[in-house]
């Protein structure tokens, strides 16, 4: 599936902006099943420096300084990518979850990192007990993964305003509220708090859903959804709580990292500036033809 994306972010400051420096996440990165025809970013007012690099994770990243004042700064990243994920694996020919979970503990370089807990998705012992029932001795990990992403699909409700992004895990379990990066942050938690490595994935999902399927829970926004280990001989799948469905042709990944601080789509330091208005918007269409 072909898509073009056009994410737009846009300050309005109460008081002039002397400097400015921010890192942006907002290129697409390539991968197996995901190819970036082109992609740039533009901002108002133009950067004094610009620099294209990578972060610690392999993602694409864009450091820019500004030294002209400014009340407005805004931010439009655009991309043409190809997206087609291989399915994943039969889920009942997958490994026990209980021998993934003890080859992450001998080690492994791709999986290890995100086995333990971080800021805003700890290790949790209460999460991990919501997720126990789906993770019964020896069965396989892609079965109870998809029984658990399904499980929070179901029971927590989508709605925007009721958390924020310093909102803990303990609090969107006793709320069964949230949006994308809370669904994500929760399973993410319920994950490592069992033993599994599991990564934090931000990206898009589809503006417009499939003929006769409903909108997708996440659109016109940043989404998130969560990496899965499925072990050494399996490596990773992309699965969404959010929407309780696997990763394939609908989304299109930004970065991965440990949680959303390690990969947030625009951060920065300001002098000056005072209060702020933020306004985003999000639109992944298919392009022509695709």
């Amino acid at each position: 599936m072909m898509y073009w994306v056009r994410h737009i972010t846009a300050y309005a400051y109460d008081q002039p902006v002397d400097l400015a420096a921010h890192l942006l996440h907002l290129k697409p990165r390539a991968l197996p099943g995901q190819r970036v025809v082109h992609a740039r970013i533009r901002c108002q007012p133009a950067p004094d420096h610009a620099t294209e690099t990578h972060d610690h994770f392999g993602n694409a990243a864009t450091r820019i300084f500004i030294a002209a004042p400014h009340q407005h700064f805004e931010v439009t990243a655009e991309a043409l990518v190809a997206v087609d994920f291989a399915p994943p694996p039969p889920p009942e020919a997958t490994l026990p979850w209980d021998v993934v979970a003890d080859q992450a503990r001998r080690g492994c370089d791709e999986a290890t990192e995100y086995l333990h807990a971080s800021a805003h998705a700890p290790a949790l012992a209460e999460a991990a007990e919501f997720a126990r029932p789906c993770f019964p001795p020896g069965r396989p990990v892609l079965a109870a993964l998809l029984d658990l992403n399904e499980r929070i699909a179901t029971e927590f409700r989508f709605q925007a305003g009721v958390t924020s992004i310093s909102t803990p895990v303990e609090e969107v379990l006793r709320l069964r509220r949230g949006v994308c990066q809370d669904f994500t942050h929760l399973m993410i938690a319920a994950l490592r708090g069992l033993g599994l490595p599991a990564r934090y994935m931000s990206g898009y999902i589809r503006t417009r859903p499939l003929p006769g399927q409903e909108r997708r829970r996440g659109a016109d926004q940043s989404h998130a959804w969560v990496g899965a280990w499925l072990g050494e001989r399996d490596g990773w799948v992309g699965l969404d709580p959010t929407n309780g469905i696997v990763v394939r042709d609908e989304h299109v990944v930004i970065a991965w990292g440990r949680d959303f601080a390690d990969i947030s789509p625009l951060r920065g330091v300001i002098l000056g500036g005072g209060a702020h208005q933020l306004s985003v918007s999000v639109d992944l269409e298919p392009a022509e033809g695709g």
